[in-house]
Parts: structure tokens; sequence; C-alpha cells
């Protein structure tokens, strides 16, 4: 009896340890985290506005040229040319997908697009990041909605030609971008009457 008494005092001391360590390195390294993620978003946005900068000049890049405004619960970007950027989010086919997409001034066309975000099958759906994929959005127009269609039928102004094998990835992004595109329109338009 005296032996299981012992065993449950170390095993609840070492628990104690254990979890004040892990508290205080979360506690140490949450700020960092957080900074990494501003660092990260900062630098899509520069990217999708097509601002050139690098690590030591970016903080300073970023507030000579992004006005950032807060509007029902959602942060916008306004670059000094009048474009707009904003983050978007939601689910592809394997996991969740995020990013940050620019408009032009018309607030129909697409400028840029980055993804900041995703969890879909390497090589295949994944290659949503890669540049080249990406590219095809530009100058696209957003209204009345993208269209992602199979590789090479894109022929009007709003589709975008999808990722050869990645039928189910092209299709999930498709709807979230459509998704998000339309709520923060709606905002977008209600500040600009304003």
């Amino acid at each position: 009896m005296k032996e299981k008494i012992k065993i449950l005092i170390f095993v609840l001391f070492l628990g104690s340890i254990s979890g004040s360590l892990l508290l205080g390195v979360d506690k140490y390294t949450k700020f960092r985290i957080v900074k990494n993620q501003e660092f990260k978003i900062k630098a899509a946005v520069l990217d999708v506005f097509g601002l050139l900068y690098d690590k030591k000049s970016l903080e300073g890049v970023f507030k000579e040229n992004i006005e950032m405004i807060k509007s029902d619960g959602f942060i916008f970007y306004k670059s000094k040319n009048g474009e707009f950027a904003f983050e978007f989010s939601g689910s592809g086919l394997w996991g969740p997908i995020s990013g940050i997409i620019a408009l032009e001034k018309d607030l129909k066309t697409i400028k840029g697009i980055k993804i900041i975000h995703q969890e879909e099958t390497p090589g295949l759906g994944g290659r949503i990041a890669e540049a080249e994929f990406l590219s095809r959005f530009q100058g696209k127009e957003i209204l009345p909605v993208i269209k992602i269609v199979p590789e090479g039928k894109a022929k009007e102004k709003n589709e975008v030609d999808a990722i050869t094998g990645a039928t189910g990835t092209s299709r999930a992004f498709e709807k979230l971008l459509n998704e998000n595109i339309q709520k923060k329109l709606k905002i977008l338009s209600t500040n600009e009457k304003e």
C-alpha cells in the first residue's frame, strides 16, 4: 500500500513539474508566435499588392503603403493606389485553406492572391499554393463568381484553369473563394458608400 502511495505522489509531482514547464514555454513563446503570424500576414499582403520588401524593410514598407481598416469584425488592407485586400479562409478537400486576395480599385478584378496555409495533398491539391497556379487568377473578374474549370478550358473573364488531378481541391477552393469574396464585398461596398 505504501508503495502505491509513493508511486502516486511521484506521478503527481512529475506531472506538476512537467505541466509547469509546458506553461512556462507556452508563455515564453506565445509572443514570438503571434509576431511571426503577423509577419506572415503582412508579407502576404505586400505580395498580393506587388510591393517589394525584404525581411528588414517589411514593417516600414507595410506602414508606408498599407492602411488597415476594421469593419464588421474583419480587417481590410487598402493600398495607396486604392486597391483592397482581405483574408479568406475555409475548408479545402483535406483541411483548412487560408490566404490573402487583393482586388483592383474596381473591386471586381483580382490583382493578386497568396495562400498562407493549406493542408492539401502534396504534389496534387497542394499545388494551389504555387505561384504558377495563383498567377492564373491575376486579372480575372470575381463577378458574378470565380469559376475553376478543367485545365485548358478557361475562356471567360471569370474562369481559371484548375489543377489537373486535383478536382476536389479545385472545387473546394472555388467554393471558399466565392463565399469569402461575396461576404467581404458586401462589407466593402457598404463602407465605400459611407
